[in-house]
This record gives C-alpha cells, structure tokens and sequence, in this order.
C-alpha cells in the first residue's frame, strides 16, 4: 500500500513538474520576455565589462606609479655614481699630496673620509641598482598584462555588440516563427483564433438573414410582383426599341405600318 501511494505522489508530482516546465518553457518563448533576458544578460555583461575596465585603470595607473619610482631610482642613481666619482677624485687629490706615500695617504684623516664616503655610495649604489631591475621587471611584467587585458576587453565589447544584434534576431526569428505557426494551424484547420471563428459566425448570421427576406419576399408575393414588374419594364422598352429602329430605317416596316391597328396582327385563314 505505501508502495502505491508512494508511486501516486511522484506520479503527481512528474504531472506538476511537467506543467510547470511546459509553462516556463512557453513564458521564456515570448518575444517580450526573449527581449527582456537578452536586456538582462547584456547588462550584467556591461556591468562587468565596466568593472574590468576599472581593475585596468588601476594597472595602468599602478604602471604610471612604477614609472615615476623608477624615474626617481635613476636620478638617485645617476647621483649616487656623481658622489662616488666625486669622493674617489678627492681621495686621489689626497694621494697626490704624499707623493703616493700609501701609509701616509691611508692615515689622513681627509682621505679616510673619502673612503668610508666611496664606500657608502658603492653600497647605495648597488641597492638602487637592483631596486631599478626589479621595478624595470614589474613594468615589463605589468605592461604586457595590461595590453593582453586591453585585447580581452575589446574582444567582450565586440561580444556585448553581437549580443545587441542577437537579441534583435531572435525575436525576430521568435516571432516569425509564431507567426508561420499560426497560418499553418490556419491551413490544418489547427488554428484556435478567435477572430477566425467570430468572422465564421458572422458569415453565417448573414446567410441567414438572406435567406430570412428570400423566404419573407417569397410569402409576400414580393418575388411574383417583381417579376411582372421587369416583365412589363422589358415589353416597354422592347417596342420603344422597336419603334426607334423603324424611325430610322433598321427594319422593314415603316412605322405607318406598324399602326394598322388589330387586322395587322390577325393571323390569316388558310
């Protein structure tokens, strides 16, 4: 027993699921509701096209803050050997005054200010140097994902374009297709168009309605009185029409003749 009426629920509910999917499946298919999606896709996509663009405004301008570092690290270097050449000349000036005496220069007290001043700028020197290798790095590393983000993000706007395009196609297949389903329901006799059965009807209220007056004209001796009518209409025209054509020559009797009264028209004895 539980079996069954286990078996009778998920029946109902494949029945409830399959109406609901039929019915979304139909919603989804209206060209309005076609055009609203493609309006909410497009614009995610653009809100997320646009947050890309601002995570490259904040590479390149992290490139620019990079360029200005680095520009700021060769002026310090470019000073820093200024300062060295400067303190080596001024040792070899010291030199120079004790005849090259390497005792007597080492002990003077100018010349160890040279060198402790040369060494100092060496060790400076040397940390700037690698300070400008690893920024010229970053740049080199930062400008070549920035320009393959650039390429990225123009290939998304050309994307975003198409879809502008697409939605204009779809709904314009979507409803071509309704509407070639429409005039094929039309021909298979399939059609459920109301306005197809009111013009059914209306057609045959008319029908009725002539056959209505043909039977009421019928009954009133209308169609009796109509007719002598057109029977005396065509006698009196015809002998206008006869009588026009002796005036003028058209038949063989002359118009006197044609006015002998009843012995014209006595049919002869044999």
């Amino acid at each position: 027993m539980f079996k069954a009426v286990g078996k009778y629920v998920r029946a109902v509910w494949y029945l409830m699921t399959f109406r609901i999917d039929k019915a979304s499946e139909s919603l989804r298919m209206n060209p309005g509701v076609v055009s609203a999606n493609y309006d909410r896709i497009i614009e995610e996509k653009r809100g997320r096209i646009n947050q890309y663009k601002d995570a490259i405004a904040a590479m390149i301008a992290q490139e620019q803050q990079k360029k200005d570092k680095l520009k700021e690290v060769t002026a310090e270097i470019e000073k820093l050997e200024k300062l060295k050449a400067g303190a080596a000349a001024k040792a070899r000036q010291v030199a120079a005054k004790y005849s090259g005496d390497p005792t007597a220069t080492r002990n003077d007290p100018e010349y160890q200010k040279c060198q402790t001043a040369f060494s100092d700028f060496s060790s400076t020197l040397a940390e700037k140097q690698a300070r400008a290798t690893e920024l010229e790095a970053d740049l080199e590393g930062l400008v070549e994902n920035i320009n393959r983000h650039k390429l990225q993000i123009q290939t998304q706007m050309r994307e975003l374009e198409k879809l502008g395009e697409e939605k204009h196609d779809a709904v314009a297949t979507i409803l071509s297709a309704h509407e070639e389903k429409q005039i094929a329901d039309l021909m298979t006799g399939l059609s459920q168009d109301q306005t197809s059965e009111e013009l059914r009807e209306l057609r045959e209220l008319r029908q009725k309605a002539a056959a209505g007056a043909r039977v009421s004209r019928e009954l009133a001796g209308l169609d009796t009185k109509q007719a002598e009518a057109e029977f005396l209409e065509f006698a009196t025209n015809s002998q206008a029409n006869d009588e026009f054509d002796s005036l003028i020559g058209l038949t063989n009797n002359s118009p006197e003749t044609n006015n002998d009264g009843p012995e014209s028209t006595r049919i002869p004895e044999s």
